[in-house]
């Protein structure tokens, strides 16, 4: 078994993987012509978006994120967070947490894209 997508529900999946584009520089994988489902290539596991109309019409009610209450993180690692920080929020992100040394040994940095979601970007963790 492999882990193959992760899936946010967005009420714009074309915006929304327009703003990944531009904030973290990944490439768009494939946006399906109804507009209501893409993905962005980010390496084995994809970055996959569904429109919120879509999941209703399949009878689910996703809730909508709060950067302030996150029930969870996804994380963009990369040697430059300082840099990565600075196209994110050019690109339309929110700041959460500006950049910061961790006592664990790691650089972090969070801000939220434009549907509320919280993106951690970070350094490798020393010694990991």
């Amino acid at each position: 078994m492999i882990f193959r997508y992760t899936i946010f529900y967005v009420d714009n999946v074309r915006e929304t993987l327009e703003f990944f584009e531009a904030a973290f520089g990944f490439a768009r994988g494939f946006l399906h012509e109804s507009g209501d489902y893409g993905e962005l290539v980010t390496g084995e596991t994809k970055l996959a978006f569904s429109s919120t109309a879509l999941m209703r019409q399949l009878g689910k009610s996703p809730a909508t994120p709060q950067p302030g209450k996150p029930t969870f993180e996804i994380a963009f690692e990369t040697d430059d967070v300082v840099g990565a920080l600075a196209r994110a929020l050019k690109a339309g992100a929110t700041l959460l947490q500006d950049t910061r040394d961790e006592p664990w040994g790691q650089t972090t940095a969070y801000v939220s894209d434009p549907n509320g979601y919280l993106i951690e970007i970070c350094t490798p963790v020393s010694g990991a």
